[in-house]
C-alpha cells in the first residue's frame, strides 16, 4: 500500500511504502527571506511535522541530502542541524552546492526515514 501525504498537483509533500517514508525537498517557504540559520529552522521544522504525519520522526531518518545555494552557508546549516539531529541517531548525508528553483532560497533537505 502507498499513502501520499499532502498530495498536490506536481507531487506529495511525503509518501509512505514498506515501511519508509519520502519527503519532498523541503525549502524555507514560509519565509524565504531569512538567513540560513533561518531558513534552516523551518526546513527542519517542516521534516519534523511531515514525519509525525507519516508516523515516523527524526530518530529514523536513513539517509538526509542536502543542497545549498552557497556552500559558505555550510558552516550556518551545520550548526542548526547539530543542535536538531539527536545525538546517536545521525543519518547517511550528503551536501552538495546547487542552483535552486527560487532565488531566495538558500537550502533544500530531502529526507529518506523508516516509519517508527
Amino acid at each position: 500500500m502507498v499513502q501520499r501525504f499532502e498530495p498536490g498537483k506536481r507531487m506529495s509533500q511525503a509518501v509512505v511504502h514498506n515501511g519508509t517514508v519520502y519527503l519532498a525537498g523541503q525549502v524555507a517557504d514560509e519565509d524565504p527571506t531569512q538567513d540560513i540559520a533561518g531558513q534552516t529552522r523551518q526546513v527542519l521544522a517542516m521534516i519534523d511535522r511531515l514525519l509525525e504525519q507519516a508516523g515516523s520522526d527524526k530518530r529514523h531518518i536513513l539517509m538526509a541530502q542536502i543542497f545549498l545555494a552557497d556552500m559558505a552557508d555550510f558552516a550556518g546549516m551545520n550548526s542548526e542541524w547539530d543542535r536538531w539531529v539527536p545525538a546517536g541517531h545521525t543519518p547517511a548525508r550528503a551536501t552538495v552546492q546547487a542552483a535552486l528553483a527560487v532565488p531566495e532560497w538558500k537550502i533544500e533537505i530531502v529526507v529518506t526515514a523508516a516509519v517508527a
